[in-house]
């Protein structure tokens, strides 16, 4: 029994790590004395509970406390009755006290551990605290985005929502559209089928009256042609239908043939009539000038002098010849010109008169002898030339005019003019070949109209007369006018 005790006391002395390393060692260790000591077999069970719970405890690496217990079977007798004087039980009862002590050295070993324990797990706390206080700004913005996505979640939901009512009211909205289109479709295909009926009928209408026109149009056709054919006749008939005859000499036995190269110079000579006559005598030049020029002068009474001038310097200077024909009456300028013409014809009654230039002058004594002395010149210059083809001087010449006539107004008969030099030819047939058209009838009933915008007019005592324009000057009028008939 003591080497048991023994045994068994320095397990419980010694740590734990120390005395066994394995449950195989304490049992090798136990053998012999189990051997020994076979009937103490209570005793051996408990040395063995204490030794595994010191092993356990040993073992243990957490900081947590270890409970040394003694187990034992059947409980200690009382104190002082006879079962309690037995061996064993004093055994045990060491084992117990041992192991007490044990406990206690055990515990005041693992307080450091507890106590560390208890720091780790303050500190620990600690930090899972302060991870906490740092945690929460997180947790609170987490928080806020949770719940702001989960507003917008709601918006986002809400919103799936109205688009979905929206959907559904546009589905719901087509549809009803769709019917209408329908409905729109059958009303637009049965008016469709109105309307082709009547383009139907319309076509066998407008057929019908197509075909009627054509064939209207088709009598029309025939009937105008009919018309412009007799039109055509008639304006062939209305034109000579040759062409004017152009000849080099055009006076041959006494008749004198006129083209259309011909420029009619009636009514009183103005200004605009130089430019008149100048820009045919070069348009015919221009043309052709081997062929005559001819300026027909129905009736003329004569002009301005500077008007005048212009003419007969265009006549002379023109490269094809001209011949100036009188008809009726030329006078004052007019008859200067027929004179001073390289070529002149007239009838054997028409008459060519010569004064002195008559003029009106205002002003006073001086300006008037300057006007005088002006209109001499003008009257010297215009005069010389045909007093000198009559073989006389100026003075003659005017002392003539006044021995004809009291007023100076010497006129003569073409035959007589013929004599005096003042007309190359008397004729007496003139043939206008230039005249291809019939004139028209119209114009006959009309008033004669005056040349380049004269027109005449009535007074107060009703008496007509044309109205002269002002000259420009020192351009002076050389114009028979015995009756004030130009003013």
């Amino acid at each position: 029994m003591r080497p048991l005790r023994l045994l068994l006391a320095v397990a419980l002395i010694a740590p734990p790590s120390s005395v066994f390393a394995a449950d195989g060692d304490w049992k090798e260790a136990l053998a012999p004395l189990g051997r020994a000591a076979a009937p103490a077999k209570s005793d051996l069970a408990q040395a063995s509970s204490v030794k595994v719970s010191i092993a356990d405890a040993a073992r243990s690496t957490s900081p947590v406390s270890v409970t040394v217990s003694a187990q034992s079977g059947p409980p200690a007798p009382p104190f002082g009755s006879p079962a309690y004087n037995m061996p064993e039980h004093k055994e045990l009862d060491l084992l117990q006290t041992l192991n007490n002590i044990e406990q206690q050295k055990l515990q005041q070993k693992l307080r450091p551990l507890s106590d560390q324990k208890d720091e780790a797990a303050a500190r620990n706390n600690l930090q899972a605290e302060k991870l906490r206080l740092d945690l929460a700004p997180l947790d609170a913005e987490f928080k806020r985005l949770q719940a702001e996505s989960g507003l917008r979640e709601e918006k986002r939901r809400a919103e799936q929502a109205a688009l979905h009512a929206e959907r559904e009211k546009l589905r719901l909205e087509n549809e009803v559209a769709r019917e209408k289109l329908a409905t729109d479709q059958i009303k637009a295909d049965e008016a469709k089928l109105r309307m082709d009926t009547a383009m139907r009928e319309m076509d066998f209408e407008s057929r019908k009256i197509r075909m009627e026109t054509e064939l209207a149009e088709h009598k029309t056709v025939a009937l105008k042609t009919d018309l412009d054919l007799r039109d055509k006749k008639a304006s062939w008939k209305k034109e000579a239908n040759r062409e004017p005859e152009y000849a080099a000499e055009p006076l041959k036995d006494g008749v004198l043939t006129l083209s259309d190269r011909r420029i009619t110079l009636d009514g009183p000579i103005i200004s605009g009539v130089a430019d008149y006559v100048s820009d045919r005598i070069h348009y015919f030049n221009n043309k052709d000038e081997s062929l005559p020029i001819f300026i027909v002068i129905n009736r003329s009474p004569g002009g301005s002098v500077m008007e005048g001038y212009r003419i007969v310097k265009a006549i002379r200077a023109s490269r094809a010849p001209v011949h100036v024909v009188v008809k009726s009456f030329a006078a004052s300028m007019a008859a200067v010109i027929a004179t001073l013409a390289p070529h002149s014809y007239a009838y054997p009654n028409a008459i060519i008169l010569h004064h002195q230039l008559l003029s009106i002058s205002f002003g006073n004594v001086t300006q008037q002898k300057e006007q005088l002395a002006q209109m001499q010149e003008w009257y010297r210059r215009l005069s010389d030339p045909v007093a000198k083809k009559m073989g006389l001087s100026v003075e003659a010449f005017t002392k003539e005019m006044y021995q004809h006539n009291s007023d100076g107004d010497w006129q003569e008969f073409a035959d007589k003019a013929v004599e005096l030099k003042w007309i190359d030819h008397v004729v007496n047939e003139i043939r206008e070949t230039g005249i291809v058209k019939e004139p028209d009838d119209s114009a006959a009933q009309k008033k004669p109209a005056l040349m380049f915008g004269l027109a005449e007019e009535q007074d107060a005592q009703g008496h007509s007369y044309v109205r002269l324009p002002r000259l420009e000057t020192p351009d002076a009028y050389w114009i028979h006018n015995p009756d004030t008939y130009y003013r």
